[in-house]
């Protein structure tokens, strides 16, 4: 038996428009729109969570899921970083910057290092077990950087691949799994 997992990345917000270290900043109205009208194309799931972030709560919500927040699913801990728009950071700290987006095991920002969230995201998806009648269908709405961890993972990917996937507002991804084995099916906007 396999678990299917649809990841769902969140519905626009103000960080996410200005590349802003998230904030808890709400989804904007047309944010929100957006994830209210893709509702209907979200299959029901038999277990739903979501990041602990504010968007991606309103964007579970604005599907219709009703989604429990996971600490594992969290975001990249920014650390001092948070809140700050990526250009602001990139002035006053132009070698940490650097030195973040080219080694995944930095976190010159005093929070958590993209192989840590790697590590993270692999460990609560090789923790789901198998369906015992094969119909166990999981939705989770996360933060981009969750999708591209959860990407790595399923594909063995090196963790220096990490910033060559972009992830789109409201973009699913699926995957099937078994054993602590995953596959990935490109999705598309719900």
């Amino acid at each position: 038996m396999t678990v299917r997992l649809t990841l769902i990345s969140p519905a626009t917000s103000e960080a996410l428009r200005e590349v802003r270290f998230d904030d808890e900043s709400p989804l904007d109205p047309a944010g929100t729109a957006r994830a209210e009208a893709a509702a209907a194309a979200i299959a029901p799931p038999t277990r739903a969570y979501t990041s602990p972030s504010l968007r991606c709560r309103q964007t579970a919500r604005a599907l219709g899921l009703r989604a429990e927040p996971s600490a594992e699913l969290a975001g990249c801990a920014m650390g001092r970083w948070r809140g700050q728009t990526l250009d602001a950071v990139a002035a006053a700290e132009a070698d940490a910057v650097a030195t973040w987006l080219a080694d995944p095991t930095a976190a010159p920002h005093g929070g958590e290092s993209l192989r840590d969230v790697r590590i993270r995201v692999a460990a609560w998806f090789d923790a789901l077990s198998d369906p015992s009648d094969g119909s166990e269908h999981i939705t989770a709405v996360v933060e981009p950087d969750v999708i591209r961890a959860a990407v790595l993972h399923a594909l063995a990917a090196p963790d220096e691949a990490f910033w060559r996937m972009d992830v789109r507002p409201l973009t699913a991804l699926h995957f099937t799994g078994r054993a602590q084995r995953w596959n990935l099916r490109i999705g598309s906007t719900p």
